[in-house]
């Protein structure tokens, strides 16, 4: 498969890339070689290979999902450079950044 110069005008205009005519010439190339790359791949035999999720197969070890350290809401805000308090708890504290 070899693309035209149109259709990389076309590619270039559904991807809203402003092109010159001597970037066009110079990406129908990088394109023509990028599918001729892909032709090759096309040609491996892939018949009985299984497609694969990761590198390796294997099961993740599962524990008991529990709270190992909570209620710490006053060491956590103590390195606070401003806080806010109010009736639901403490809070960080930051500037006003939309008016």
């Amino acid at each position: 498969m070899s693309l035209d110069a149109a259709t990389v005008r076309r590619i270039a205009d559904l991807a809203r890339i402003a092109v010159t005519d001597q970037e066009v010439a110079r990406l129908q190339g990088e394109l023509n070689g990028i599918l001729a790359w892909i032709e090759q791949l096309n040609e491996v035999a892939t018949e009985g290979v299984e497609p694969l999720t990761g590198a390796v197969r294997m099961r993740l070890r599962l524990r008991e999902d529990m709270v190992t350290e909570g209620d710490q809401h006053e060491a956590i805000l103590a390195n606070a450079p401003d806080r806010a308090d109010n009736a639901m708890g403490s809070f960080f504290a930051v500037p006003k950044v939309v008016e």
